[in-house]
């Protein structure tokens, strides 16, 4: 997507809540190495409701947004274009301006999965199995379209879910087949689990990890490590974090709003490890 070559630009990561954001970190320590010097990045509390009013102050000093909940969903209305990945599933996190004033969104998250999962060596799996139904949940099944060549077992709370499921299935073309919440321990001998519950969810499932484990992708970043994964690690199998995640999507919001790359992962890496270190 290109952007404007001009020197002090801005960019912010929107959402609420948004006090806990890792973004404006890890956004700031790529500027720094890249020198743009001039670039700020702030993270600012809006709403659905908030956001088109938001949208319409930005001057032509903006060059672009990341998006986290509840606002996936809500920009999609506002913005000019959007990307073949962001509307696989409904859901832009990231916006990005042009030169010429319009606004265009694409999904960081999918691709960022897809790239957590090969720098730790995953390429393609046979098989998965998906644990929560929520919009993490959907970019991971547009992740495994990517890479699973196999059916995806979706571990889900109610009919409702696993229908939603079915239907994401449907439509990215991925073999999704659902399951009960209780039987969630099953999904942990498949060769990649991924967990998008929320914290303290998958605790239980800590005391059923099985002697060899294959990948565990969880989503969360903090408190980390969860249970899950720091018995899934005891265990000896490969865990890929939710901070993993954070990093790669960001990595590709920083090339796609300045213009510059590749953006300095390690340098963004280091710098989340160091403000989650400091919580």
């Amino acid at each position: 997507m290109p952007t404007r070559a001009t020197d002090a630009r801005r960019a912010a990561v929107l959402g609420k809540p948004i006090a806990h954001s890792l973004s404006p970190v890890l956004h700031r320590a790529a500027y720094d190495e890249l020198g743009l010097t001039d670039w700020s990045y702030e993270r600012f509390e809006i709403d659905e409701a908030g956001l088109p009013g938001f949208l319409g102050t930005l001057g032509p000093e903006w060059a672009g947004l990341s998006l986290t909940m509840p606002l996936k969903r809500a920009v999609i209305p506002l913005v000019d274009e959007i990307s073949e990945t962001a509307a696989s599933v409904d859901a832009v996190n990231t916006v990005v301006f042009t030169e010429d004033g319009r606004r265009l969104g694409d999904n960081t998250d999918i691709p960022g999965m897809v790239a957590a999962l090969r720098e730790h060596g995953i390429e393609q799996v046979d098989s998965a199995a998906v644990l929560g139904a929520g919009a993490t949940a959907s970019s991971a099944l547009a992740a495994l379209a990517r890479i699973c060549t196999g059916e995806v077992v979706a571990y889900v709370r109610s009919e409702e879910r696993a229908a939603e499921m079915r239907h994401w299935g449907e439509r990215l073309d991925v073999e999704v087949r659902t399951a009960d919440w209780a039987d969630a321990e099953q999904a942990l001998h498949a060769p990649l689990v991924i967990a998008t519950t929320p914290a303290g969810t998958t605790d239980a499932l800590a005391t059923a990890v099985p002697e060899r484990p294959a990948t565990l992708f969880d989503v969360l970043y903090h408190p980390w490590p969860t249970a899950l994964a720091a018995r899934w690690s005891m265990f000896g199998g490969a865990v890929v974090s939710g901070l993993d995640l954070l990093v790669h999507q960001a990595v590709l919001q920083v090339e796609q709003m300045t213009g510059r790359g590749p953006a300095p992962l390690d340098a963004m890496r280091r710098a989340g490890e160091k403000a989650l270190a400091e919580r």
